[in-house]
């Protein structure tokens, strides 16, 4: 058992005392990731808690690897709760076999299935409970750390696209943060839409990772104009819809290049929400829509419909040998006990694509 850092006493460590048994105590423990209060990078450590049971309706995940994403960060520094009921430890999607079925449960999966879960809470650690309609099968060949990249991201970008912003094919999409797990997801579920990804990132080399994956340009944010490079590249039409988890640093840009009738969906504040300007007054001359999204805080239901959506219309593409392939970008592979690392890349902005855990074996 690893761990690192001044967290290590921190374990709470079998005895004689707490169990009969090791081997039956071990039964009941798992491995997850933890912090104290809120704070940066450095509070997470690996901690021994109870392992979850299923309820009625859910399913008993042996997880293999989970993946990081933004809310993870806001939940570790206090500013993102988890919503009612659900796990208070970090992780929205996960990767693994079934290992128990709760009560009616037992419809479409059985045990030592191979699925993939959209979670609420949770995924950081070595077991994971998950309602039965929010699980999908793992494409035959991939692997854990493959399949762990794909249910958050990959089903916020389809949300996103389909569910909020309504995009239909030809369109023009604006993506930002085209190099992250929900920008690589959502660049390449466009073309399979039909519909045109252009993107903007800060840096080249990200730029270029989404060009390979369909994007049909992209502009460096810190050094471009991006409004004024896609009015350039849509001949002064605009984008259709624009994908947006910045927020307040990119509105002038984002009202500069929203063609008329078209979607602004917004679905994160990594550049603030606090806007200084007519936003209102823009927004109305373009008669432009602005839809705010998050995926977490949805109802069951809304999320089952989701799943079951993506399940048939995009799962089968990550199937090799299809017309149309679709891949989940992994950007580096942490073990558990070195989540403080893993969150510490992310929060520097230095990864392209999705920062995975994997769970101790």
């Amino acid at each position: 058992m690893l761990l690192t850092g001044q967290q290590l006493p921190a374990l709470q460590l079998l005895n004689e005392e707490s169990c009969s048994s090791a081997t039956s105590c071990l039964q009941d423990k798992m491995l997850a990731a933890f912090f104290d209060a809120p704070g940066g990078p450095e509070t997470l450590y690996v901690k021994e808690l109870a392992k979850p049971a299923p309820k009625e309706g859910e399913v008993l995940v042996k997880v293999e690897a989970s993946a990081l994403n933004r809310a993870d960060l806001l939940q570790r520094r206090g500013k993102y709760a988890p919503p009612p009921g659900a796990s208070d430890i970090l992780g929205l999607e996960a990767a693994g076999t079934v290992v128990e079925l709760g009560l009616g449960a037992d419809g479409r999966w059985k045990v030592g299935d191979k699925v993939m879960a959209l979670l609420s809470g949770g995924g950081n650690a070595e077991y994971a409970t998950v309602p039965a309609g929010h699980l999908m099968p793992v494409p035959p060949g991939m692997s854990a750390t493959d399949a762990a990249a794909i249910p958050e991201a990959w089903l916020t970008a389809f949300q996103l696209l389909h569910f909020v912003g309504k995009v239909q094919k030809g369109e023009t999409v604006l993506i930002h943060a085209g190099a992250s797990g929900v920008g690589t997801a959502a660049i390449q579920l466009c073309r399979l839409a039909g519909a045109v990804p252009i993107v903007t990132a800060g840096s080249h080399e990200k730029l270029q990772t989404a060009i390979k994956l369909g994007a049909a340009t992209g502009f460096n944010y810190k050094e471009e104009n991006f409004g004024e490079k896609c009015l350039k590249f849509t001949n002064n039409i605009g984008a259709d819809v624009i994908l947006d988890c910045v927020g307040a640093s990119h509105w002038e840009k984002n009202l500069q290049c929203l063609n008329t009738d078209g979607r602004w969906v917004l679905y994160g504040l990594m550049g603030s929400g606090e806007i200084h300007g007519d936003l209102l007054a823009k927004l109305l001359w373009k008669r432009g829509s602005l839809l705010g999204s998050l995926l977490r805080s949805r109802s069951k239901k809304y999320k089952e419909e989701l799943v079951k959506a993506f399940t048939e219309q995009a799962l089968p593409h990550f199937i090799a040998g299809g017309p149309i392939q679709l891949l989940p970008i992994v950007d580096s592979v942490f073990p558990l006990h070195q989540i403080s690392d893993a969150h510490q890349r992310m929060e520097d902005n230095k990864n392209t694509g999705k920062i995975v855990l994997q769970m101790p074996q």
